[in-house]
């Protein structure tokens, strides 16, 4: 069915279009293919997408009053990575890079597993979350998942392909064996190259592996082994005493948060480190890494857990009241956590960045036991935090699944991250911050008491409250650039273009109806790369 171009065309699609022209126009020669692959991933996206918006009948299991999003839940990643791809390409050439056939062919079958994955991954969270995310969210979260759990699967495999090639090579010979040594290592390596590559590994050119990545990637590896350990205790558990009527529901309540506890200690001091050692070179335990890192600046980073313990424990307290006593609307006060996001945040990226990727890494964890906690209903905390976390709930939450405290911390949290190794641009890591922390609280604050002027109809948001939050980076933008200058960054940053990408994702916050704390912090940090 033919659909007219104004029709088809929305206020979201046309930001997302400008964004992807904007990342094609900066491309260098060298990633032609690139600029390729990403515009014919833009109007497939795009055509599926308003199929898709067309047709009432599809997509049952979407967030209720959002779009699919599609298109920009497909080209958000791929974007930020040739973004950072722009970036590394002015630090050298990206032709070193040798690519054969061979290579070649596996890095295809390599994404095509990633495909296979997310396409399952989707599924199985559209089903069992159902009306909790949109089209293109559920996009973002399953890609960027498979993605992080790929690098760590193709990482393990290349340190067990390290560990068991000097073996073999010392076991034939010792049994003086026919076939040449040079031979079977050769072999060996073309079966490990079957199952990873080692360009594959990880991101070589820019982002640096590092002890506390590996700790934050062990922890999250912790926790999704434990999930699915805990869930199958648990069926054996109500298989074999389940049926036992004489037991009180209290007791049964009990013995369940008894082996929630247990297993969930043992996985992460016993399992998760171990992994973490194989992976990297840890000198010590790597709890005892974390206690002797903490401590080797303990004045500074002490000082820092207790600012962040009181900011957190004087503002939880007040909202928490306001929330259950005040009328003011859900979504202006979560706002006031964004601001609190700045005032946590900002000084320890300056001064700290090192620690705060650690404590960016623990505050994940702690909010993912948490929810565990209040979707499993472990006693005796689930109650008290399902009751706390809906106090802060809005229309993008629901009771199976509530997100948008995950969202705001790794809104603020990835651009920090990608930002490791090599960095040109100095505003980069604090994306999150500047967009979400002070450009998203002064669009809806503004835009509430004062907006007038509508972008749509049917929308919300306002003309007035745009202008503000684009306003407000850029003047934070024009404070943090000197402040970064005199703790001894060379500034990179152009105005012009920081123009462009403050205007580009404040518009964006404007039109789309997605969850913005997990598409406008990437928006901004790839144009921030360019």
């Amino acid at each position: 069915m033919w659909i007219s171009p104004s029709k088809a065309m929305n206020g979201e699609r046309a930001v997302v279009l400008v964004f992807v022209f904007r990342i094609l126009s900066s491309l260098p020669f060298s990633l032609l293919p690139h600029a390729l692959s990403l515009s014919l991933l833009s109007l497939f996206s795009l055509f599926v997408e308003i199929r898709a918006d067309d047709s009432l009948f599809l997509f049952k299991t979407s967030r209720p009053g959002a779009s699919s999003g599609i298109m920009l839940g497909a080209i958000t990643l791929p974007t930020v990575m040739l973004s950072k791809l722009i970036q590394l390409s002015r630090a050298f050439s990206l032709q070193r890079i040798e690519l054969d056939g061979f290579n070649t062919a596996l890095k295809l079958l390599w994404l095509l597993c990633h495909g296979f994955a997310a396409v399952k991954l989707i599924q199985h969270l559209l089903n069992t979350f159902p009306c909790c995310a949109s089209i293109g969210e559920a996009l973002l979260v399953t890609s960027g998942l498979v993605l992080y759990f790929g690098d760590m699967l193709a990482c393990t495999i290349s340190k067990v392909r390290a560990a068991l090639s000097h073996p073999i090579q010392a076991v034939v010979t010792a049994k003086s064996s026919r076939i040449s040594i040079s031979m079977l290592t050769t072999l060996f390596e073309q079966v490990c190259r079957l199952l990873i590559s080692p360009e594959l590994v990880s991101i070589r050119y820019g982002i640096k592996r590092s002890e506390i990545g590996i700790i934050i990637q062990g922890v999250l590896l912790g926790l999704l082994i434990f999930s699915a350990v805990f869930k199958f205790v648990i069926c054996l558990w109500e298989y074999f005493w389940g049926a036992d009527k004489s037991e009180s529901r209290q007791n049964k309540e009990i013995g369940r948060s008894l082996i929630f506890f247990t297993s969930l200690g043992f996985i992460m001091i016993a399992v998760a480190p171990s992994w973490m050692m194989i992976v990297l070179d840890f000198d010590v335990h790597p709890l005892l890494w974390i206690f002797l890192f903490v401590f080797s600046e303990p004045l500074k980073r002490l000082s820092l857990c207790i600012y962040w313990l009181g900011l957190i424990f004087a503002s939880v307290l007040r909202f928490y009241n306001i929330s259950k006593n005040s009328k003011i609307e859900r979504i202006l006060l979560r706002k006031y956590y964004h601001l609190l996001a700045v005032l946590m945040f900002l000084p320890a990226l300056i001064y700290q960045p090192k620690f705060l990727d650690l404590a960016f890494g623990a505050a994940l964890a702690v909010f993912l036991v948490l929810e565990i906690i209040r979707v499993w209903r472990i006693w005796p905390l689930g109650k008290l935090v399902h009751q706390f976390m809906s106090a802060f709930t809005d229309h993008r939450d629901s009771d199976l699944l509530i997100v948008s405290h995950f969202s705001l911390l790794l809104g603020c949290a990835l651009p920090i991250w990608m930002s490791s190794g090599f960095n040109d641009r100095p505003l980069t890591p604090f994306a999150g911050i500047l967009s979400l922390g002070i450009g998203d609280t002064m669009a809806s604050m503004v835009g509430h008491k004062y907006g007038v002027l509508r972008w749509s109809k049917t929308g919300k948001k306002t003309i007035e409250g745009t202008a503000a939050g684009i306003t407000s980076v850029l003047a934070a933008c024009s404070v943090l650039l000197p402040l970064l200058a005199s703790t001894g960054y060379i500034l990179t940053q152009h105005w012009f273009p920081l123009l462009i990408a403050v205007t580009t994702s404040g518009l964006l916050e404007a039109y789309t109806a997605q969850l913005d704390n997990a598409f406008i912090p990437l928006v901004f940090y790839s144009l921030l790369c360019l």
